[in-house]
């Protein structure tokens, strides 16, 4: 209960930008889900930057416009910026039949999953690519906003 009203409170005081380290992470799939949901409707109404670190691949799709992949060890740093090419309007019911949700989960994974380590302890570039692994090529992209960092968990 602590732990909602703690995300009740950051979301009243509306913040320019509204940081949330792990904020769903204690709470059961339907509490997380309709906080997500609240979170999204938040955003769109007050144009609020939110800055938020997950574990979660299918939160940040859902969640992020940008998703910064970052790598191990205590040199960690954002290794890699992906744009989420997927239309604003994401609903958690239907995201996964969009054709992009999938490259875009598959690169995440992938990422967390093998490039991740290969980028630890200072290994990663000083100035981090921005892709774009929802998108064909010739598509236009779309503004970005609302930032999601995605980590590996610590063993």
């Amino acid at each position: 209960m602590k732990h909602r009203v703690g995300i009740a409170r950051a979301f009243a005081i509306e913040p320019k930008m509204l940081l949330l380290d792990e904020p769903f992470g204690a709470l059961d799939a339907l509490t997380r889900g309709t906080i997500q949901d609240e979170l999204l409707r938040i955003c769109a109404q007050t144009q609020q930057a939110v800055f938020m670190i997950t574990h979660d691949a299918d939160e940040a799709i859902l969640l992020a416009d940008r998703i910064l992949l970052m790598s191990n060890g205590p040199q960690a740093r954002v290794a890699e910026i992906v744009r989420n090419t997927m239309p604003r309007d994401r609903q958690r019911a239907s995201l996964h039949h969009d054709p992009q949700y999938y490259r875009i989960r598959n690169h995440l994974v992938d990422f967390l999953v093998a490039r991740s380590k290969e980028l630890s302890h200072g290994r990663a570039p000083a100035q981090p690519p921005v892709v774009e692994p929802g998108r064909d090529a010739d598509e236009p992209g779309p503004a970005a906003s609302n930032v999601i960092a995605l980590k590996e968990r610590s063993a």
